[in-house]
């Protein structure tokens, strides 16, 4: 993997809650983690920030002053820009418990109540981190392929011209034609 795609992968995790003492206990669990971990106070604050980069996941509170984590997760799930990003709601374990239900109706991936066990929740960021990760190389040889794709067909189609034209090298230009098309067969050139 290259080293472009190693920095790209570094989308960090986006932490939403309106309680300061929340969000540092949050840092202080998935500091070890060195992604980078971006804070936002309300759910007006977490679209914001969802729009100006990637994330590999968001914790979301649901108990927030004017857009609550519901209304929120249902924004995000929205944008087709963040609608594949993962949500994982925090709430304190006296809420309704009808809440984890609204929360997976929404989208979420999953669900805790707080106080959440630290251990659990890093392991839990951490399957969503490689998650992330594999997606985005997967991405990366995608788009690396479809660039040799187009390469190949550009480079067959000059090459069918000159045939089409009766090229004097044309023994040559037969060669190099069949040297593509058994790539692209192979799958090898795409």
């Amino acid at each position: 993997m290259s080293a472009e795609a190693t920095t790209d992968e570094r989308a960090g995790i986006l932490l939403v809650d309106d309680m300061e003492d929340n969000l540092i206990a949050l840092e202080a669990v998935l500091g070890s983690l060195n992604e980078p971990l971006v804070r936002a106070r309300s759910g007006e604050e977490a679209m914001k920030a969802l729009l100006r980069q990637r994330f590999a996941l968001v914790l979301l509170d649901v108990r927030m002053p004017g857009m609550d984590g519901f209304e929120t997760a249902t924004n995000i799930k929205r944008l087709d820009q963040t609608k594949d990003v993962p949500i994982i709601f925090l709430t304190g374990a006296e809420d309704d418990p009808g809440y984890a239900f609204r929360g997976y109706a929404t989208g979420a991936a999953d669900y805790l109540t707080k106080p959440f066990d630290p251990w659990v929740l890093r392991a839990k960021v951490t399957v969503f981190l490689d998650l992330y990760r594999k997606s985005r190389e997967l991405e990366h040889l995608l788009a690396q392929r479809q660039a040799r794709g187009g390469e190949i067909g550009t480079r067959l189609a000059v090459l069918e011209e000159q045939l089409a034209a009766d090229s004097p090298d044309l023994p040559t230009l037969r060669t190099q034609v069949k040297e593509l098309r058994r790539l692209i067969n192979k799958g090898q050139g795409i």
